[in-house]
C-alpha cells in the first residue's frame, strides 16, 4: 500500500526547534499531525509545497499575549499569526475576564484598560459575557472560530474579586475561608482546562483611575492556597509580574521562590533590564540559577528588543499627552486636532506645560534620552546619538520642540516616537544578548492583544529572525538557536509539549520561512476593534506558509481565512513518536 499524506513540504531546510543543527529533507503531514520528518517521501501527497531554500520550523509559541478579550471578539489573533505564531497564551498578569459575575464586569473592564490598555469602549462593545464561571469561559472560546490555538492561564484578579466580592477588590486580607474558595475554584478551573495561574504584584498594575488592581500585595499565604491547586492536580505553570523595579529582586523574588517551592510546580515571570544605573537583572538570574539548582523550575521571561512605546498624536500616549492643553482635545480625531496642532500659539503653550502630576506615565513620556525617532525601516536599537534628548543638544533646542516638531511630521500630524523604556542597557544590546542566551530564560510577552495604541510587541519572532539572526552587526544568535527560542523552549515552560518540535507524532503547526527575504514593517495604525477602536499592526514580509493544525492559515504573508485554532485544555504531553507513514 502506498503511504499517502495530506500536506508534503519538499526539500526544505528543517530547523526542527531542538536547536540542533538544520538539515535539509521533506516533511509530511497527515491530518493534524506531522507523521514524517528528513529524507524523501516516496509516497503520495495530498498538496506539495516546494520549500527548497526556505527554513521549515515549528510553529511559533507566544505564552504572553493577553488575548483574552480580542479572543472572544475576533477570528484572527493578529499581529500574532502574522508571525509565524500558532499558539499565544492569555490569562497574563492575573487580569483577565473570568470568572466574573454580571455585577463585576465593569470593575473587571476597568481593571484590563488600566492594565493593559484597552480601551473600556472597545471591551464593553466586543465582550458577550455569556460564561460566568471560568469553565464556562473557556467554553465560550471554543464555541468561537479562530486561525490560532489559545490557552489560558487562571487570572487572580477576576478569582479574587469573584470569591471575595468587593472585599477582594479592595484588596482586603484574605481570609481562611476565602482563601478555600479561591482554592476550589483555581481546582475547578485546572479541571476545565487552565493551564496555570497568573498574578501581579506591580505597583504600576492600576486601573484607569489609578486605583491598585485586586491581586496587588497579596500575601504568599493567599499564593500558597490557591496555587496548592496545581500541585494536588500534578499540572499548571505559575505566572507572575514582581514589583522589580519598585523593589528588589532579591525581596520580591523571595514571593516567588516561596509559592514556587510551596506548589511543586514550574513558574515563569518577567525580566527585563534598565537603561542604566547597576545591571540588577543579574541579581535575578543569580537568585534564579540557585532555586533552579536546588531542583526548582523557574524561568524568566524577557522580549528580545527594548520594553518600550510608539508615541503619535493618533497614538494613546506621547510626550505631551499628559498637559491640560492636549488633554483638551485628546478625544477628537485626528484631523481634528491638526488646526490646533498646526497653530503656532497652541504649539508654544503646549511646549510650556508640564504633564499631570503624579500620573504614573508622567516621567516615561519625557525619557528623552531614551526617545527615538521611528520611521522608514523599524529601528529597534538606534544610535544614542539619534535621541530627542541627543538632537535638542546638537541643535541648541529643547526636547519638547524637537519632540513635536518629529510627531508633527511636516504637518500631518502622524509622525512617531519610540520610547525605549528598558531593556536597553547603556544604548546596546548587549544585556538582551546576555538574557536571551541564559539557559533559564524563555521568550514572550509580545502582548498582541494588549496595549492597542502604544505598542506593537508581538512581532518580535519576525525581528529576532531578522536583526539577531541575520543583520545585526554585533553577536547574533544561529538560526537554530532562534527557533529553539520561539517554539519548544516556551512550549516547554508553558508544559505544552505537544508543540515546538518537527517530529513524528507533534502538533502539525508549522512555518515555511523565507529567511533571506525576510522583513519587519513600520507598524501602520487600524481601526477594526470593536467600535471601530484603534491598535498598531506590523506586517511582516517572508512568512511563504504557515499552517495550524495541519491546515494552511497564511500564505505569501497573507491569510487564507481558515479557522482551524482551538482551545487548548490543560497541559499538554509530549507525544509518543509514531511509525505510522514514516519515511524509509
Amino acid at each position: 500500500m502506498t503511504a499517502r499524506c495530506d500536506i508534503l513540504i519538499r526539500g526544505g531546510t528543517l530547523v526542527d526547534g531542538s536547536g540542533s543543527e538544520p538539515f535539509i529533507g521533506d516533511l509530511a503531514i497527515s491530518g493534524d499531525r506531522i507523521v514524517s520528518v528528513g529524507g524523501t517521501w516516496e509516497g503520495e501527497a495530498g498538496e506539495v509545497i516546494e520549500a527548497a531554500g526556505l527554513a521549515v520550523t515549528p510553529g511559533f509559541v507566544d505564552i504572553h499575549t493577553h488575548y483574552d478579550g480580542q479572543a472572544a471578539w475576533s477570528e484572527e489573533l493578529s499581529p500574532s499569526s502574522s508571525h509565524g505564531v500558532t499558539t499565544v497564551v492569555t490569562g497574563n498578569c492575573g487580569v483577565g475576564f473570568a470568572p466574573c459575575r454580571a455585577e463585576d464586569q465593569d470593575l473587571l473592564i476597568r481593571v484590563m484598560e488600566g492594565v493593559e490598555d484597552i480601551p473600556g469602549v472597545v471591551m464593553a462593545e466586543g465582550l458577550a459575557w455569556d460564561w460566568e464561571t471560568f469553565p464556562q469561559y473557556l467554553d465560550a472560546l471554543e464555541a468561537r472560530s479562530r486561525d490560532i490555538d489559545v490557552a489560558a492561564l487562571l487570572p487572580h484578579s477576576p478569582l479574587r474579586v469573584y470569591a471575595m466580592g468587593k472585599r477582594g477588590a479592595e484588596r482586603e486580607p484574605a481570609t481562611p475561608e476565602d482563601m478555600e474558595r479561591m482554592h476550589r475554584l483555581a481546582r475547578e478551573a485546572l479541571d476545565a482546562g487552565a493551564i496555570g495561574f497568573a498574578t501581579s504584584r506591580l505597583l504600576i498594575h492600576r486601573t484607569k483611575a489609578g486605583e491598585n488592581i485586586p491581586s496587588y500585595a497579596a500575601d504568599d499565604a493567599e499564593l500558597k492556597a490557591i496555587t496548592a491547586a496545581m500541585r494536588e492536580s500534578g499540572k499548571g505553570v505559575l505566572q507572575m509580574v514582581l514589583d522589580s523595579p519598585f523593589q528588589s529582586w532579591a525581596d520580591e523574588l523571595a514571593h516567588l521562590v516561596a509559592v514556587t517551592e510551596s506548589c511543586g510546580r514550574p513558574a515563569t515571570f518577567t525580566l527585563g533590564t534598565s537603561n542604566h544605573g547597576e545591571p540588577v537583572f543579574r541579581d535575578a538570574l543569580r537568585i534564579v540559577e540557585e532555586a533552579n539548582a536546588r531542583g526548582l523550575s523557574i524561568a524568566p521571561q524577557i522580549l528580545p528588543r527594548p520594553v518600550g512605546m510608539i508615541c503619535g498624536f493618533d497614538l494613546s500616549t506621547h510626550p505631551f499627552s499628559l498637559c491640560p492643553s492636549y488633554m483638551a482635545i485628546a478625544k477628537l480625531p485626528l484631523e481634528e486636532q491638526l488646526p490646533h496642532l498646526r497653530d503656532p500659539e497652541f504649539r508654544a503653550r503646549l511646549i510650556a506645560e508640564q504633564p499631570q502630576e503624579n500620573h504614573s506615565l508622567a516621567m516615561m513620556t519625557r525619557n528623552w534620552d531614551w526617545i527615538f525617532p521611528f520611521a522608514g525601516e523599524p529601528n529597534y536599537e538606534p544610535p544614542v546619538e539619534t535621541s530627542v534628548g541627543a538632537q535638542a543638544r546638537a541643535q541648541g533646542r529643547t526636547p519638547k520642540e524637537v519632540a513635536y516638531d518629529l510627531l508633527m511630521n511636516g504637518g500631518d500630524g502622524r509622525g512617531m516616537l519610540y520610547n525605549a523604556l528598558g531593556n536597553y542597557y547603556q544604548g546596546k544590546f548587549d544585556a538582551l544578548y546576555e538574557l536571551m542566551t541564559h539557559p533559564d530564560t524563555v521568550m514572550g510577552l509580545g502582548d498582541g492583544g494588549a496595549h492597542y495604541a502604544a505598542i506593537c510587541d508581538a512581532s518580535y519572532p519576525t525581528f529576532l529572525l531578522t536583526y539577531w539572526v541575520r543583520d545585526r552587526d554585533g553577536p547574533r544568535l544561529t538560526l537554530q538557536q532562534a527557533i529553539r527560542a520561539l517554539t519548544s523552549r516556551p512550549a516547554e515552560t508553558m508544559g505544552l509539549e505537544d508543540r515546538g518540535r518537527l517530529a513524528p507524532g507533534y502538533k502539525a503547526d508549522v512555518n515555511v520561512i523565507d529567511t533571506d527575504g525576510m522583513r519587519l514593517h513600520l507598524p501602520i495604525i487600524r481601526r477594526d476593534l470593536p467600535t471601530g477602536g484603534r491598535r498598531l499592526d506590523q506586517a511582516a514580509t517572508g512568512y511563504v506558509t504557515t499552517i495550524c493544525s495541519g491546515t494552511v492559515i497564511r500564505r505569501d504573508d497573507q491569510p487564507t481565512g481558515t479557522r482551524p485554532g482551538r482551545v487548548i485544555r490543560g497541559n499538554q504531553p509530549a507525544p509518543q513518536a509514531s511509525t505510522a507513514l514514516e519515511s524509509a
